[in-house]
C-alpha cells in the first residue's frame, strides 16, 4: 500500500508551497507551442501548482501511515495536514476547469481529478485505508495525466 501510495504523484514536481491553507498562488505555465489556447496557459498553470501542493502533503501522510494506523500522533498530524491540502487542491483544480474559454478536454479530467481528491480526503477523514486509498490514488494520477495530456495538446503543461 505505501509504494502506490508513495508514488501516487510521480509526474508532477515537489514544491513548498508554504502552508496548505494559504490561498493558491495564481500561476501563469509558460505556453509550450505558438498555437496555444490563451485559457489553458492559465488553467494548466494553476492546476500544476494543485497537483504539487498535493503530492507533498499527500505524500507526507503517506510516508507516516506506512507501517503504522491512525492512531498514531504523527500519522493523525499528517493525515490533518494532507487532506487540508487536498481540499485546497480540490478547489484550485476545479476553479482552473472552469476557467473562462477552457476547452472542455482540458477542463474534464481537472473536474475528474478534483472530485477523486475530494473522495480521497473524505476516505482519510473516516480513517479508510488499505486498497481503497490506492484505488482513489490511481484515479487520481489517471485523472492528473489525462489533465497533462489535455494541456500538452492545448500547447502549454501542467
Amino acid at each position: 500500500m505505501s509504494l502506490s501510495m508513495g508514488i501516487i504523484f510521480v509526474p508532477t514536481a515537489f514544491a513548498d508551497d508554504g502552508a496548505p491553507d494559504n490561498p493558491a498562488v495564481q500561476v501563469d505555465a509558460v505556453p509550450m507551442s505558438d498555437n496555444v489556447q490563451a485559457p489553458a496557459v492559465t488553467a494548466c498553470g494553476n492546476f500544476a501548482q494543485a497537483l504539487d501542493g498535493a503530492a507533498q502533503y499527500y505524500g507526507e501522510f503517506s510516508d507516516s501511515f506506512e507501517g503504522s494506523d491512525y492512531n498514531d500522533p504523527a500519522v493523525q498530524s499528517s493525515n490533518e495536514v494532507g487532506r487540508t491540502a487536498l481540499r485546497q487542491a480540490a478547489g484550485v483544480a476545479m476553479d482552473s476547469a472552469n476557467t473562462p474559454g477552457l476547452d472542455p478536454s482540458v477542463a474534464d479530467p481537472m473536474r475528474s481529478w478534483s472530485a477523486d481528491a475530494t473522495k480521497l480526503l473524505l476516505k482519510m477523514a473516516l480513517h479508510i485505508s488499505g486498497e481503497s486509498l490506492n484505488t482513489t490514488a490511481t484515479e487520481m494520477n489517471t485523472d492528473a495525466t489525462n489533465a497533462q495530456q489535455a494541456c500538452a495538446a492545448a500547447g502549454t503543461h501542467a
